[in-house]
């Protein structure tokens, strides 16, 4: 095993400027977009020096940088620039990281020659005549250089679909305001889901302007996408997956040698009739402003490896951590949706722009509506909408308690528990009353600590228990506590590093220090987060675990 302190050294090199949370975010980068595997949730694989050196220097050699394996300041700052959502490598059976420098296809394309495309919604700034006029100018440019014809639907569906949305919106590929991730589009294919376009709707949209970010160069670079292209290295290519800035005259643009190549690769040469007019070729430009492309700062969202959650739900067999307003999403596969969290008032319409945070969250059993509870009121949702009427005070569900800490419905009776301090309720969503006999003493559920977080009973059948760092198991209908439990939530839930093994001291505490083989494993508790900058950093970077 290779020594931890070794291993951050290495990678970030003598010198070098970037955060411990520049580095954490670094791989999480590396893996959102290809160049790391997802970890495993459950085998607490560690990653060699090797291998995370590799993935830079790859992550390196795509973005035109030099190849140290090192993540220097240069590296760093790429890696927050503004870009296309999708990953830079796709991976097709089982997991690779070969990219050549070049166009790249998919290996899926339209069948057919002559698409139709539509704009479903529209950016606030810019007008909805310039919107179109942009798009249509867009999917030209590719036209221009293949056997591939474009039309503007009237009636009916759409092969190419546009959208400008906001946070998460249901793809699994949600946005996070305004720079960052500007938008992505999904690959021929079969599906809902094949020919859409979406555009982060919180940019500030311009065209061939100083400020803001260029809707046609972004359109140009996401309809590469939804005609079969990946993105590519190579220097001047329009699929390059970070924004380049303002492409110049939408009508005069022409596609770089590299995407031209690409596009005939899927779709043949353009067939020109007789007397068809050509329009005159014009080199390709990009303009990028002196101050860079200006958009809203990102407000500073929650660590998830570091934090403790306010309140975690059972949602549709999903499990969701909040903090503040944000939140993130465990797929019943176990795993993580985004990396990053989304917007709680941009998922669920109804709840107050100014709410700080919520205490809890649960689907009721009698009719699968949602119940979001911060201090003393609570809303009802239907999917994603609040129903008419809220917020209404707490004290409709017989609670002698003017807040909660946390809420569940128990799968082995479909009843609802509130908990508070050390001590819970049950309530009977079927007949709208508390149970008699409530509260009781929280030490029923034995191996339990006192002022939970939060808990969920989950599709497995488990009921889980949260606080701070730490998570309990309860298997199946038992009121006792696994052995081997408390656990880690950031561990076993949220993709981060496993915590170092503790330094050598004069004190064994009984046990033979020669003979002791350290390891490090998944299935350990939390440690308190450690100062020192170097061993911050190499926790980061040692080992990627993870589940969803």
């Amino acid at each position: 095993m290779i020594g931890l302190w070794i291993l951050g050294l290495s990678l970030v090199g003598v010198g070098s400027s970037p955060s411990a949370k520049d580095i954490s975010s670094g791989m999480d980068w590396l893996t959102r977009y290809g160049y790391l595997p997802p970890p495993d949730p459950y085998s607490a694989q560690q990653q060699t020096l090797d291998g995370l050196r590799e993935a830079v220097k790859t992550m390196q050699r795509f973005a035109g940088l030099r190849e140290s394996g090192i993540l220097d300041e240069d590296t760093v700052a790429m890696m927050h620039k503004p870009r296309c959502s999708l990953p830079d490598i796709i991976a097709t059976s089982g997991y690779q990281r070969h990219r050549r420098k070049r166009y790249a296809v998919t290996g899926s394309v339209w069948q057919k020659r002559h698409l139709t495309w539509r704009v479903e919604s529209f950016p606030i700034s810019l007008s909805q005549d310039t919107t179109r006029q942009l798009i249509g100018s867009a999917l030209s440019s590719w036209g221009r250089e293949s056997n591939l014809h474009f039309s503007e639907a009237g009636a009916g569906d759409a092969d190419l679909r546009v959208s400008f949305v906001e946070g998460a919106h249901g793809d699994g590929y949600p946005f996070d305001g305004p720079g960052g991730t500007l938008g992505h589009a999904f690959f021929p294919g079969v599906g809902p889901s094949a020919g859409a376009t979406h555009m982060d709707a919180d940019e500030s949209w311009t065209y061939n302007a100083a400020e803001g970010t260029d809707l046609f160069a972004v359109a140009v670079h996401e309809f590469g996408h939804s005609l079969g292209l990946s993105h590519s290295s190579a220097e001047n290519s329009i699929m390059k997956p970070y924004y380049q800035g303002s492409l110049g005259e939408h009508r005069r643009y022409r596609l770089p040698p590299d995407d031209v190549q690409g596009i005939q690769a899927l779709y043949g040469r353009r067939i020109v009739h007789p007397g068809a007019e050509i329009p005159p070729p014009a080199p390709t430009q990009h303009f990028i402003p002196p101050r860079g492309p200006t958009y809203r700062p990102r407000a500073p969202y929650p660590d998830r490896c570091s934090t403790h959650f306010d309140a975690v739900a059972n949602i549709r067999g999903e499990v969701f951590f909040f903090k503040n307003r944000y939140f993130w999403r465990v797929q019943a596969t176990r795993q993580l949706v985004s990396l990053n969290p989304a917007h709680l008032d941009r998922f669920w319409l109804g709840l107050p722009p100014d709410l700080p945070r919520v205490d809890a969250v649960y689907e009721r059993a009698n009719d699968s509506k949602i119940v979001f509870i911060a201090g003393s009121h609570y809303w009802v949702f239907k999917d994603t909408a609040v129903d008419p009427g809220y917020p209404r005070p707490l004290s409709d569900f017989g609670l002698n308690t003017n807040e909660v800490d946390g809420a569940f419905v128990w799968k082995h009776n479909k009843k609802t528990y509130f908990f508070r301090h050390n001590r819970y309720w049950r309530f009977d969503e079927q007949l709208g009353r508390m149970d008699p006999g409530y509260p009781r003493d929280s030490n029923l559920w034995l191996g339990l600590p006192g002022d939970v977080d939060d808990m969920i009973s989950w599709t497995d059948g488990h009921t889980y228990f949260f606080k701070g760092a730490q998570y309990w198991k309860f298997q199946d209908g038992k009121v006792e506590a696994e052995p081997g439990y408390p656990r880690s939530i950031a561990l076993n839930w949220m993709y981060c590093a496993a915590p170092a093994p503790p330094e050598p001291t004069g004190e064994p505490e009984g046990r033979d220090q020669r003979n002791c083989k350290c390891t490090c494993a998944a299935e350990n508790g939390s440690a308190p987060p450690p100062s020192a900058f170097w061993f911050t950093m190499a926790l980061t970077l040692a080992l990627l675990l993870g589940a969803l």
